[in-house]
Parts: C-alpha cells; sequence; structure tokens
C-alpha cells in the first residue's frame, strides 16, 4: 500500500441538490482545481459551503478513489469523481476510520463527523443503483480545525 495521498480536490460555487427537494437539481458544476485554500471552522474558500452556518458538520468533504473505482466496475459506468459533489478525493485512506477523530492530512487539521451518507441524487448524478452501492462507504464530512493549503498530487 503506498502513502495516504490527494488525488484530486473539488469545489463549486453553487449547490445542485441541497435545497432542491421536489425540483430539478442545479447545474453548478465541480471545478477540478490543484489546491484549495481552507479556513478553521469555515471551509474551503470559494466552496458552496464555505462558512455556509456555525459548527456545519460538512465544511469539507471526502471521498475515496477506490470506492469510485470500485462502483464504476461494479455499475459499468466511469464518471469523473467529481460527480459525488465530494470536495477530497483520497488515495490508501479510511475514511470511516477517521469518523469521531481529529486528524491531520495535507498539513490540515479535521475533525471526522460522519459518513457523507448518499442520497437518492446519487442515482440521478452517477448512475441508477449508486445510492444503495455506496451505503456505508458514501465518503467522510469534516470540520477544518487549522488554516492551511491542500494539494492534488494525483
Amino acid at each position: 500500500m503506498s502513502s495516504p495521498s490527494i488525488v484530486a480536490l473539488y469545489r463549486s460555487v453553487g449547490h445542485n441538490f441541497v435545497g432542491h427537494h421536489g425540483r430539478e437539481p442545479g447545474t453548478y458544476p465541480m471545478e477540478s482545481v490543484a489546491r484549495v485554500e481552507l479556513r478553521a471552522g469555515w471551509g474551503i474558500v470559494g466552496d458552496r459551503f464555505f462558512g455556509y452556518r456555525p459548527d456545519f458538520k460538512g465544511q469539507v468533504t471526502f471521498f475515496a478513489l477506490e470506492t469510485h473505482l470500485a462502483l464504476g466496475r461494479a455499475l459499468g459506468v466511469n464518471p469523473d469523481p467529481g460527480v459525488y459533489r465530494r470536495n477530497v478525493i483520497t488515495r490508501d485512506v479510511d475514511l470511516n476510520g477517521w469518523i469521531g477523530r481529529e486528524f491531520e492530512f495535507g498539513g490540515v487539521r479535521f475533525r471526522g463527523i460522519e459518513e457523507c451518507r448518499p442520497c437518492h441524487w446519487m442515482d440521478r448524478a452517477v448512475t441508477p443503483g449508486a445510492e444503495v452501492w455506496l451505503q456505508g462507504q458514501g465518503g467522510l464530512r469534516a470540520m477544518v480545525l487549522t488554516d492551511g493549503w491542500l494539494e492534488a498530487v494525483g
């Protein structure tokens, strides 16, 4: 197993699914970026959840590349990892192991809060069956504890 790493970073200026229940999703793209600035208690500068509300549990979200690849094999799709609308795509990280813990990743401190549970929108954004397939491995919602920068290393 290689060292844990960040393979991709994403942010979006707007919400496509939050607040859209019963309506069509928004059309804000996930922007792939080489690095992001994080601020303690606020999240990722330039992201839709930056300063969303005090103590928001999902100031930054993580998703495992391994889960993305396995879902693609299982459901016969090959989407861009941004389709999940998570911020940090990781390699060789047990994201569920960070739930309820403080951890440092990429030089920034975080508190893992809970699984970023997949919702019904996953079937539309990814492919039918994605919501059920992702249960228990939908990623990690975390709070930012220190200011800093994260960089994707590919």
